[in-house]
This record gives C-alpha cells, sequence and structure tokens, in this order.
C-alpha cells in the first residue's frame, strides 16, 4: 500500500470525508422505509420479506474480501467496488419496485439485495481500517465515531426521504442507486492512510470531542425534524430547509483540517513518524521488524569477545553467533495484544467467545430492526418512520458512547471494554420481555433503548478485536466478526420471526379470502420470537462474563501506563 511521508496529509481531510461515506455505507438500514412496498407491489408473505431482510444482513456484513483487499491495496480501490456494488445492486432493485421491468425472479431480488448492501462493507472496511491506523492511540474513539456515523446514517435518510423523495421508496431506490455511488467516487479521493501521530496530544483530543460534539447534535436534530414532520404539516420549503441544515452538520468535522490549515502548528518531532520504515510498520499493519540492527549489534559483541579467544573458543563463539542469528529470525506464535493471521486467531478461544458475544447481542438486535415496520404495524402505528429515525438515533448515542466511555474506563481503570457487552445484553433480556408484552405506550422507550444496546455492540467489537488482534489484518478479522449479523438474521429473523409472524397472519385470517401481503396485528405477531431473543441476549451475558475474565490481563498490560502501548510484533 502506498503511504504518505509525514505531514504531506492531515489524518482529519480522511476522517471528515470518512464520515460521508460512513452515512454511504449505511445504506443497508434503509430496508424497513422500502421493504413494506416491496410486499404490497410484489405481493410477498412476511416470511418472503424476512427472507429478502436476511439478503439486506449477509451483503452488508459479509466483508472478509474488502478486509483481503483493504490490506494489499489503497483504499480508493476498496471505496470504488463499493461504488459499483451499490449501483449494480440497488439497481436492480428499483427496476423491480418501479415496475421498469416486471416479474423478476425472487432470487434474482435476493441477489441484487446482497450485492447492494455488501457496498456497506466495502466502504465501511475502506475507511474504517484506514483510520484507526491512521490514529493508532485514539482507536477506541475513531471506531465509536465512525461506527456512530453509520448509526446515524438511518436517520440521515430518513429525513431526505421524507423531507424530499415524497415518502416515495422508488425515489430512495434511484438515490441509493446514483448518489450514493457519485458521492463515494469524489470522496474517495480523500481516504488516504497517513503518518500517525505516536503521543498523546491535548489538541487532538479536543479535536476528537468537537467531532463527537457535532455528531451528538446532529442526532438530536436530526431526531428532532422527524418527529416534527410527523406530527405536524410542514411546507416543502421547511423540509428543504431541514436537509440543507443537515448537509452543513455533516460538514462540522471538515472544520478541523480547515483550521489546521488556515493556523498551522509544528508538531513535536518525537512524537511522529517521520521513517518509512515505521510508517509503513504502523498503516500497513505490516510490524515485521528488520534484524539487521539487533543482528549486527550481536555480531559485533561476539566479534569483540571471540577476538581475545583463539583456536576452539573462537569457533565455539561462531557457532553460538550462528544458533543466535536462527533464533532471532525464527517466527514465534503471537501472544494477544500482537498481531494476529485470521488462522491464528481462529484457535484462540478469546475469538470465538468474542464472536459469539457480538453474534448473539447483534443478531438478535437485527431481527427486531428489519421487521421494525411490521412491529410498529401490528401495535397500531401507521408511520413507522418516526420509530426507525428513534432507533437510528439511540443506535448512534450507543455507538459513540460505547467509544468514548470504554476509552476513559479502560485508560484510568483498566476495565476490559468487554464489560460493556455484558451490560447492555443484560439490559436486553429485559427490553426484549418488554416488546413481549407489548404493554401500552412502550413501544418507543423500549426501540429506544434496544437502539442503543445494539449500537454498544459494535463500537465494542470493533475496538476489542483490534486490541487483542492487532491492526495487522484487523480489517479481515473485522470483517469475519461482522458475520454474526447476517448469521442472527437467517436463524433469529428469517428462520423465527417471520415464519412465528405468517403462521399468526394465517391464525387470524382463518377462513377468509385475503391477500397474502396482508399484515399482522396484536402483540401474539412477536411475542414468542422476543422470548427467544430474551434468551439469546441472557446466554450472551454469560459468555461475555468468561470472555472478560480472560482478557482482563490483557487490558492490563496494554494500558498499565493510562494510555496505549503498542506491543511489538510477533513476526520476527
Amino acid at each position: 500500500m502506498a503511504v504518505l511521508k509525514a505531514g504531506s496529509r492531515p489524518p482529519w481531510v480522511g476522517l471528515g470525508a470518512a464520515v460521508w461515506i460512513q452515512i454511504a455505507a449505511g445504506n443497508a438500514y434503509n430496508f424497513p422505509l422500502y421493504s413494506p412496498a416491496l410486499k404490497s407491489v410484489l405481493g410477498f408473505n412476511q416470511q418472503q420479506l424476512t427472507i429478502l431482510g436476511v439478503a439486506n444482513d449477509i451483503g452488508e456484513n459479509v466483508g472478509i474480501l474488502p478486509g483481503i483487499v483493504c490490506n494489499k491495496y489503497p483504499p480508493w480501490v476498496v471505496l470504488l467496488i463499493g461504488s459499483f456494488a451499490c449501483f449494480l445492486g440497488y439497481g436492480v432493485i428499483w427496476l423491480a419496485l418501479s415496475q421498469t421491468v416486471q416479474s423478476l425472479p425472487y432470487w434474482l431480488l435476493w441477489l441484487a439485495l446482497c450485492v447492494a448492501t455488501n457496498s456497506s462493507a466495502w466502504f465501511g472496511t475502506g475507511v474504517l481500517v484506514t483510520n484507526m491506523r491512521n490514529f493508532p492511540l485514539s482507536r477506541g474513539t475513531v471506531a465509536g465515531i465512525l461506527k456512530g456515523y453509520v448509526g446515524l446514517s438511518a436517520a440521515v435518510y430518513t429525513e431526505i426521504y421524507t423531507g424530499v423523495l415524497g415518502n416515495s421508496p422508488q425515489r430512495l431506490l434511484l438515490l441509493l442507486t446514483l448518489g450514493v455511488p457519485i458521492l463515494c467516487l469524489v470522496l474517495m479521493y480523500f481516504v488516504r492512510p497517513c503518518t500517525p501521530s505516536l503521543e498523546e496530544n491535548s489538541r487532538e483530543s479536543g479535536h476528537f470531542l468537537f467531532t463527537q460534539a457535532a455528531s451528538v447534535f446532529l442526532g438530536i436534530y436530526l431526531l428532532t425534524t422527524t418527529i416534527l414532520d410527523d406530527t405536524i404539516s410542514l411546507s416543502s420549503a421547511f423540509s428543504y430547509t431541514f436537509v440543507g441544515i443537515m448537509v452543513l452538520l455533516l460538514l462540522a468535522p471538515l472544520a478541523i483540517p480547515l483550521k489546521m490549515t488556515l493556523y498551522p502548528t509544528n508538531p513535536k518531532k518525537s512524537g511522529v513518524l517521520s521513517e518509512s520504515a515505521s510508517t509503513d510498520s504502523l498503516i500497513t499493519g505490516d510490524n515485521e521488524m528488520d534484524n539487521s540492527d539487533s543482528l549486527l549489534n550481536v555480531s559485533s559483541s561476539t566479534a569483540n569477545l571471540g577476538s581475545d579467544m583463539d583456536g576452539d573458543d573462537a569457533f565455539d563463539v561462531s557457532i553460538l553467533l550462528a544458533e543466535g542469528e536462527g533464533a532471532v529470525k525464527k517466527k514465534r506464535k503471537p501472544k494477544r495484544g500482537e498481531d494476529f493471521t485470521l488462522r491464528e486467531a481462529f484457535i484462540k478461544a478469546d475469538f470465538w467467545l468474542l464472536f459469539m458475544v457480538y453474534f448473539l447481542g447483534v443478531g438478535s438486535g437485527v431481527t427486531v430492526l428489519n421487521n421494525l415496520a411490521q412491529i410498529g404495524i401490528a401495535e397500531g402505528v401507521n408511520d413507522t418512520t418516526v420509530l426507525l429515525s428513534l432507533f437510528s438515533f439511540c443506535n448512534f448515542v450507543g455507538r459513540l458512547g460505547a467509544g468514548a466511555i470504554s476509552e476513559y474506563y479502560v485508560r484510568s481503570k483498566m476495565i476490559p471494554r468487554t464489560i460493556w457487552m455484558i451490560l447492555t445484553q443484560v439490559i436486553m433480556v429485559f427490553d426484549y420481555l418488554l416488546f413481549a408484552w407489548a404493554l401500552n405506550n412502550t413501544l418507543y422507550a423500549a426501540t429506544a433503548l434496544l437502539g442503543i444496546c445494539y449500537g454498544v455492540q459494535f463500537s465494542i467489537m470493533v475496538t476489542t478485536a483490534s486490541e487483542l488482534f492487532g491492526l495487522k489484518n484487523f480489517g479481515i478479522i473485522y470483517n469475519f466478526m461482522l458475520l454474526g449479523n447476517p448469521l442472527g438474521a437467517l436463524l433469529f429473523s428469517g428462520g423465527l420471526a417471520g415464519y412465528v409472524y405468517d403462521k399468526e397472519v394465517e391464525r387470524q385470517t382463518e377462513g377468509l379470502l385475503v391477500s397474502s401481503s396482508i399484515s399482522c396485528l396484536g402483540p401474539n405477531c412477536f411475542r414468542l420470537t422476543f422470548l427467544v431473543l430474551a434468551g439469546v441476549c441472557g446466554l450472551g451475558s454469560i459468555l461475555g462474563v468468561i470472555l472478560t475474565v480472560r482478557v482482563r490481563p490483557v487490558y492490563q498490560m496494554l494500558y498499565s501506563g493510562g494510555s496505549f502501548r503498542v506491543p511489538q510484533s510477533s513476526h520476527h
């Protein structure tokens, strides 16, 4: 991968561009906005619709290939492939929903949705891996910010959907087909690896705080305007004004590189990697050290020792030197906190424990997200856009908050980040029970609480994976973890929720001649599903406790000085 020389481009330009690309990467969250139209226009039943939801999640989260490409090619290649996938996949869905092309087979729509939402994996991998390498000492904060903007993207799209697109699913799909790829093609030039700082710096902390504050303000603004648009009939002028202000708030992170350009400061040279070898090591994740210096030291010291010897003694020393050189070059297995390959991570219990905890938490949460429109309708909510916006905002709060809070406690108390996955999954158990019993006026509160807990799982998994298994192959390892999302959607959404829903529809319409696309009404539509999901998160909490106990020594080693210590590579 090409690496920029020190000082050639501040990493904040890439972070500001990454914010917009992360909004684009949230395109998969739009499924609840156009899924009712797919059901009514194309005549699908709920199980067919939930299987399409599984395709949505598979595409969004199967990112092993983007992870491999990200390690071999510059970020613009990754973003270019994602743009093409977005155009191709959503283009087919738009052709079907607008009935420009009629009678497209179901399998083709399923495949097209996989391709369309797979753009999310390409976009997210390209910007997340690049920026975490650009800010290696603040990876928790960076992960929280970037994953937070992805969580907020559903509210951004909802604002555009209601304010500019006139609640038209066809127009929304056209935006995803053309608008998102064009945006990413324009911005991909700015997402580049930069020379990272290796010193804690109050100026950098202030910049992160500004970005977090701007994102929180944007989230509150989006939630407020969505509720206003839903409760008050606003003119088109107001709607366009709301969208315009939203665009300005999305531009806020770019104020940091603008300020740095107008008011430049001279960074301490000690805190910046200026040598190309060091840059390659941190940016590309290639931590393989050149052993020539160490061998030279060994050789010179041994030569000095040998100069006082003759004959057999000098011969023995030369043998020791040869053995020493072999020992230095020998590759040992990495320890937790060092750089792992995916194959090396596979044989670690911590890897599978983290995967299972994430799978159980996110897999259950995505089941609710995929069926959010139908859950709202079942409980008597006609316009479910507010539910989606509320979930999106709280998902954002969970992602951003988990990054910031876990960063504070891991540095001050050396508390493993996984403790927050445990706490939120315990809360999710009670939240699913609240959904199951469908008490009056609890739907919005339960949705908000689930959004926060769901968001926490993402941020904590991302940062924990980088800390336990290193940044060298982070793109591949992180994307393997993301497979927990579609796996959960397949089991809990496609296999459970859709089946239970359709069975309840059959019971409610027994003896009546009605369309297969009729909506289910009442708490029984999802009650059994929610009870199972509560048990799933209970198991996740138990596994999270085991994982936290196991990784606590790693965090004590990494953060013993109050700041992150970059471990030496294990690949010598």
